[in-house]
């Protein structure tokens, strides 16, 4: 027995020897090219320069990303003491080594010295001792913006978040291995996020646990919610993909599908196979292609495909894709093979991305068909003919088509353009417009740079598809094969219009969509994260609304008490509810006890008056530090039913302050209210208290209620609603001007009648060009 507890001994003993031997497959010190005595601006010093070499942005060697990684995570562990500490006691560092530190303390108190460290046993819980086929999917931050998010407009993505000590993470390894390697494949993309060295990266995706599966497509991010099995990860990448992709072809739609090559300006392609499903594959093409070509998938084994498999003769044991251009009796390019390739389907469909005589409807198409030359070999001449929609142009379009067929060539590119669609562009290339105004013309163009330059030579005729027209055509090829200065014109275009660009309406709604989606996927699935932008505006909604809605009810409650009147004079006038004139003059019931008259200042001219909202009108009362008292007093009786409108506001104007500014409007009112001539002796005597001016601001216009005059009871109203007559009009005078001719109270004598007709609009409008300052 002696001999066996002192084997034990010895193994407990070499258990922690052996344990920090293990993680010596990665040494930081080593990556950098630094000692372990090396100081922090050394290890950073290290750390630029090999991040500056094998950046995979600038090092396009095959390893350099995996480099990049094991440099970043080298720099991880030295640049903080903790982790590079750890890593000289343990020889292992990383998000796990506290809690290894944890357990060694919990063990060695245990143990009474003993601890076990889990690489002695090579659990797998460390990335860097499991399956090494993540490692060429690895993403970082800017490879993720710069790439992955421009290229998932072409295709879609499977992203794995993953990190060290995650349990769950090496349960799903084996299906995720299966299910990317088949994915890529098909063409879909693959990427993989370590959560511990990209943070940055595992935050901007909204993944916040390991390990967690999302989608990639068009820039927008979808997470996976279901049990991680192969067929739940192919349903969703293809439940990614627009369902609109492809069309089912049968003998009934075939014949419209192929004619769409007019309207949709591209080749389509049909897929004739067995299967009774669309394949992955070639949803995964069609996503892709979606741009230059329209897809349609044909069931051969379908009742009703039976003509349409005879008509071109189609073999139903082997699939076959078949690339139909202008003409729909027959297809332009075919391919047969018994198990389609992603390559093979992308040789073929490359090569056949664009109709023989591709319509430009926009500057992408234009750029991507007559691209700028590079150098003389790799010259590119676009001969372009200038055309029109209908019946009438077709003839010469046929022309130019068989001309385009014959003469097919890797230096020659023959497009179309609708001129009246197309106005700019074509009005910078024909010159002589009367020579070729409704007519077809053709012209022969090489792109110069960028910017829109330009070289070009215009047939001299019309292009009517005649024999002497391709025979002068072929000629001007010819020539220019051998000498490129033929192209002796040159012009700057602007860029094409996109014809085929949605409405604002249509992206808008689609946009809506999208999001409301996004939406209903994350309540649903618990999303709370992504939710609490969203919640928190709708609680914030609900509050404001209800809020709202409780406060107003308070105020209807409040308001049907008498409300004590306010001791400032500027600000409220008291009334008596028991005035009879009150209840004869109107039914109205205010919504406050008080009327709130403010005094119009400078400070609050531009807000009470020049930026007035539209609708509202501001009721100013005229007077002076005499009158003011009895004035605001009467004037809040007669306005005061008036209250509950809540476009008009009520204020009030000092004469000793701006009698300028008054002067200055009732000039636009000279039938209503003349001024008197300056020489006038009594020009600055003349007395303005008691008239009120209702101000539109945001329509610039007012209208004037001039004060009862004494003994005049007939033509007071009179005078305040029509101010064409001139029996109105007060004479100039001491006897109007003097206040002690009549009662300073009676001034405002029935101006609640003028109000209402201000409510009904029926009162005279004095129209001004713009409000004056009240300097």
């Amino acid at each position: 027995m002696e001999p066996a507890r002192a084997a034990c001994l010895l193994l407990l003993l070499l258990l922690p020897a052996l344990g920090a031997a293990a993680p010596g497959e990665f040494d930081p010190y080593r990556v950098l090219g630094v000692g372990r005595s090396s100081s922090q601006a050394d290890i950073k010093k290290a750390y630029k320069r090999l991040a500056r070499e094998w950046h995979p942005d600038k090092n396009k060697d095959p390893g350099a990303e995996d480099k990049f990684i094991q440099i970043s995570k080298a720099y991880e562990i030295l640049s903080n003491e903790e982790k590079r500490a750890n890593f000289d006691r343990y020889g292992d560092a990383g998000e796990s080594q506290g809690f290894s530190q944890q357990q060694h303390r919990q063990f060695h108190r245990f143990h009474d010295g003993f601890y076990f460290d889990e690489s002695f046993f090579h659990f797998p819980f460390n990335s860097e001792r499991r399956d090494t086929s993540d490692e060429k999917y690895l993403l970082h931050f800017s490879h993720y913006i710069n790439e992955i998010v421009p290229d998932s407009f072409k295709k879609p993505y499977l992203i794995k978040i993953t990190s060290d000590w995650c349990f769950s993470c090496i349960h799903i390894e084996p299906v995720w291995k299966e299910v990317a390697q088949e994915l890529e494949a098909l063409g879909a993309g693959i990427g993989v996020v370590h959560a511990g060295y990209e943070r940055r990266l595992a935050h901007h995706l909204g993944a916040h646990s390991t390990p967690t599966l999302l989608g990639l497509i068009n820039g927008k991010i979808t997470f996976f919610h279901n049990a991680v099995v192969r067929e739940n990860l192919r349903q969703f990448v293809e439940n990614l993909l627009p369902g609109n992709l492809v069309e089912k072809i049968t003998d009934k739609n075939y014949i419209r599908f192929l004619s769409d090559w007019r309207k949709d300006n591209k080749p389509h392609v049909l897929l004739f196979d067995h299967m009774p499903v669309v394949p992955l594959l070639y949803k995964l093409t069609a996503f892709a292609y979606r741009d230059y070509l329209s897809f349609g998938y044909v069931y051969v084994g379908l009742r009703g495909t039976e003509e349409l498999s005879s008509q071109y003769n189609i073999n139903v044991y082997t699939p076959t894709m078949m690339i139909f251009k202008e003409h729909i009796d027959r297809p332009a390019d075919v391919v047969q093979a018994r198990e389609m390739k992603k390559q093979l389907i992308d040789d073929f469909l490359s090569q056949n991305k664009f109709l023989m005589v591709t319509r430009l409807t926009s500057q992408r198409l234009f750029q991507e068909l007559c691209p700028v030359k590079k150098s003389h070999r790799q010259r590119k001449h676009c001969v372009v003919l200038f055309t029109g929609e209908g019946e009438k142009f077709a003839e010469a379009y046929e022309a130019f088509l068989t001309f385009a067929v014959a003469n097919t060539k890797d230096t020659l590119r023959f497009v179309h353009i609708y001129s009246d669609r197309q106005p700019e562009f074509a009005d910078a290339l024909l010159m002589d417009e009367e020579k070729y105004h409704g007519r077809s013309a053709v012209v022969i163009l090489e792109r110069r740079n960028n910017a829109g330059k330009i070289a070009y030579k215009a047939l001299e005729e019309a292009w009517q598809g005649s024999k002497e027209d391709n025979f002068i055509l072929l000629d001007l090829l010819d020539q220019l094969r051998t000498d490129p200065g033929l192209l002796s014109s040159e012009t700057v275009v602007s860029d094409l219009n996109d014809e085929l660009a949605p409405m604002f309406l249509i992206r808008w709604f689609y946009s809506t969509l999208d999001y409301v989606s996004d939406c209903w996927d994350s309540l649903f699935h618990s999303n709370w994260r992504e939710m609490m932008p969203l919640l928190s505006l709708l609680f914030s909604a609900l509050f404001i609304l209800f809020g709202t809605v409780i406060v107003q009810a308070f105020s209807d409650s409040s308001d049907t008490r008498d409300a004590p009147p306010s001791g400032k004079e500027e600000a409220a006038a008291k009334t008596e509810k028991n005035d009879a004139s009150f209840n004869k003059e109107s039914n109205r019931i205010p919504k406050k006890g008080f009327v709130e008259v403010t005094e119009l200042t400078d400070i609050n001219y531009t807000s009470n008056l020049v930026r007035l909202r539209p609708g509202h009108m501001n009721v100013v009362l005229i007077l002076s530090n005499s009158t003011k008292t009895p004035l605001l007093q009467k004037f809040a009786l007669e306005v005061y039913t008036f209250t509950g409108s809540s476009s008009l506001h009520f204020s009030f104007l000092s004469l000793d302050k701006h009698r300028e500014w008054l002067e200055y409007l009732l000039e636009f009112a000279q039938d209503a209210a003349p001024i008197p001539n300056q020489y006038d002796k009594h020009f600055l005597e003349r007395d303005y208290t008691g008239y009120v001016l209702a101000l539109n601001g945001h329509k610039k216009y007012f209208c004037l209620f001039k004060p009862h005059r004494s003994g005049d009871e007939g033509g007071t109203l009179g005078s305040c609603e029509d101010y064409n007559t001139s029996q109105h009009v007060e004479a100039r005078g001491k006897s109007s001007s003097s206040p002690g001719s009549r009662s300073i109270k009676n001034k405002l004598h029935k101006l609640s009648f003028w109000m209402e007709r201000l409510l009904e609009g029926s009162l005279q409008r004095f129209y001004i060009p713009s409000w004056p300052t009240l300097d």
